[in-house]
């Protein structure tokens, strides 16, 4: 139902209206009780004074309408809301049955020229209305039909008397009367106008949610559709990076080299692509772990500077990459990756001038500034430029300005590591990204100085060797050969399966010959759903023997990226660059 819908209107007036009959409602059977109590009371004090007997027949009618109107059926709150128009009009007659009977007194008391009698009884109606008039402001029609019968009755019986004194009385009751149902309306229209209020905001906050529960499905199908397609992407390319690998190392210093080269250019190129969005799940995850420490910029700014040099003298843009001798509070890592996405996206979109990069002290703080003189960012994209895959004057998607994800990778390192991002920019004269990192002071530059110096000190230790003897447990039996070709080609003797009973045949089989495995290389996603965590885990440690593990995974989705870490089994993401294999099987092998 939308707002202007007359159904939703009609819907919204039903539950305005049962609020108004509970509300009535809540006091009805106390009420009705109470009034034929006072009845009782009021009617034998006027007898006892008057000796009317009309008034016991006055007595026994209302309450024999306060018995009808205590046992008749009622509303309660398992009543459906349609139903609230009925039941208001039915209290609404009732209440005007018993001021109709209560109507009657005034002339069988005010003929009676008994004053103090005459006072009681303008005491007792009058403060029944003003009782009356607040239980019931919240309907209208039982308002009016309690108050007007029975102070009609009586302003009516004052003047009939036609002396002064009772005219004044009728011209002031009635006077009483009006002021009552004028502060009635108003309140019932105050009740009513705060009841339509509460109940919009809660039709908005209802939909408020169902948006945001749409956007968090919208996100959460996102995710789960980037994990899949990331990590069917990831496993064939995982394979032609091993074949690549092992081609380029049959062709080494042969003319076709050249061509393989440019192979694993390309390879690398777009592993690289899907690292980046591997780091966003990764973040996502939470499986990033920051490991603040004393960092010195100037050594975090050089390498930077060689790394966009290069590609900022391409472009002929003017690179300035200042030396300040500060230091900060953070993660190495993680910082240098978030400053070189700021500058790579500040090169993107940049055609004249240049980047300059440098740092200023701020007593506690220092700040981190990147500038550039490029295309700048318009108000109404600067709350967009940190969604992943949004860019800015790029809609043919130009690979060569990446995927757009670089913005949102330094938001969510902002946001890991606790160092604000500001962003200012005007359109056409480029764009201007702060950050804001907590100073480091004197002593702990010491220390951070004096335990560099003994780690340059230590004596450099060379790499673990290679595994002599490898299981390689993986489902495709593309990535089983190209894993294999490469492993042989570096001398290592591997043995790939395709599932857990062929892992297990090898392993008994390698015990026999007394020729155990070095190494177990297992994949995170086996067929039929096999959990290749759990039963990597499981043969490492079979019959007693403990084999090191290795995961590799093209899995990106974030509760799978935690698993995998708490785990704390060492684990390499799909495309795996030769050297980076490598090198991680000699140490997870030399560990033992």
């Amino acid at each position: 139902m939308t707002p202007n819908d007359p159904s939703a209107d009609a819907v919204l007036g039903q539950r305005v209206l049962r609020e108004h009959v509970a509300s009535v409602y809540s006091t009805y059977g106390i009420s009705t009780l109470t009034h034929m109590a006072f009845v009782v009371v009021f009617g034998s004090i006027i007898y006892s004074q008057l000796k009317e007997p009309s008034l016991l027949f006055w007595m026994a009618g209302l309450l024999m309408a306060d018995i009808y109107v205590f046992f008749t059926p009622r509303w309660n709150p398992s009543r459906p809301a349609r139903e609230s128009a009925y039941w208001a009009r039915k209290i609404s007659r009732m209440v005007t049955l018993v001021s109709m009977v209560s109507a009657v007194v005034p002339w069988l008391i005010v003929p009676h020229d008994n004053l103090p009698m005459t006072s009681l009884l303008m005491a007792v109606i009058v403060g029944s209305c003003a009782r009356a008039a607040q239980s019931l402001w919240p309907l209208k029609a039982a308002l009016f039909g309690y108050t007007m019968p029975m102070s009609l009755g009586m302003i009516t019986a004052l003047a009939w008397q036609g002396d002064g004194l009772h005219l004044f009385l009728a011209v002031a009751s009635a006077a009483y009367l009006l002021l009552t149902l004028h502060a009635g309306v108003g309140q019932h229209r105050l009740l009513t106008e705060s009841l339509l209020l509460r109940f919009e905001n809660e039709a908005l906050a209802a939909r408020l949610g169902e948006q945001i529960a749409a956007t968090e499905r919208a996100s959460e199908e996102k995710t789960r559709f980037l994990g899949t397609a990331s990590h069917d992407l990831r496993q064939p390319l995982h394979a032609i990076a091993l074949f690549g690998a092992a081609l380029e190392n049959e062709l080494r210093d042969r003319p076709e080299s050249r061509n393989a080269e440019r192979l694993m250019r390309a390879v690398n190129a777009l592993g690289a692509s899907l690292d980046t969005m591997l780091d966003v799940s990764r973040l996502d995850a939470g499986v990033i772990t920051p490991a603040p420490q004393p960092v010195q910029l100037d050594a975090l700014f050089l390498p930077l500077n060689h790394t966009f040099a290069a590609r900022a003298e391409q472009k002929q843009l003017q690179l300035r990459v200042r030396a300040s001798g500060l230091w900060v509070r953070s993660d190495p890592q993680l910082l240098h990756r978030m400053l070189s996405n700021l500058m790579d996206n500040a090169l993107k979109y940049t055609a004249r001038g240049g980047v300059t990069v440098t740092a200023r002290d701020r007593g506690d703080a220092v700040w981190i500034e990147v500038r550039d003189s490029g295309i700048g960012i318009a108000p109404e994209q600067s709350s967009r430029i940190f969604e992943e895959f949004y860019q800015i004057d790029n809609p043919g998607r130009d690979r060569s300005r990446g995927l757009g994800i670089g913005l949102s990778i330094v938001q969510r390192l902002s946001r890991l590591l606790g160092h604000p991002v500001q962003m200012h920019s005007r359109p056409g004269r480029g764009t201007h990204f702060r950050v804001v990192l907590p100073a480091v002071d004197v002593q702990a530059r010491r220390l951070a100085g004096s335990l560099s110096q003994t780690a340059a000190d230590t004596p450099w230790r060379r790499r673990p060797a290679l595994p002599g003897r490898v299981l390689l447990l993986d489902d495709e039996l593309e990535i089983r050969e190209a894993m294999t070709g490469l492993l042989r080609s570096h001398a290592i003797d591997a043995h790939a399966v395709a599932d857990e009973a062929a892992a297990v045949a090898a392993l008994r089989q390698a015990g026999s010959e007394g020729r155990p495995f070095d190494l177990l290389v297992c994949d995170y996603r086996l067929a039929d759903g096999a959990d290749g965590l759990d039963t990597g885990l499981r043969l490492s440690q079979w019959r007693g023997t403990t084999t090191p593990l290795l995961l590799i995974t093209g899995e990106t989705a974030p509760e799978r990226l935690q698993r995998v870490r708490e785990s704390k089994v060492p684990v390499l993401f799909k495309p795996v660059v030769a050297d980076v294999l490598l090198q991680a099987m000699a140490e997870v092998a030399g560990a033992r």
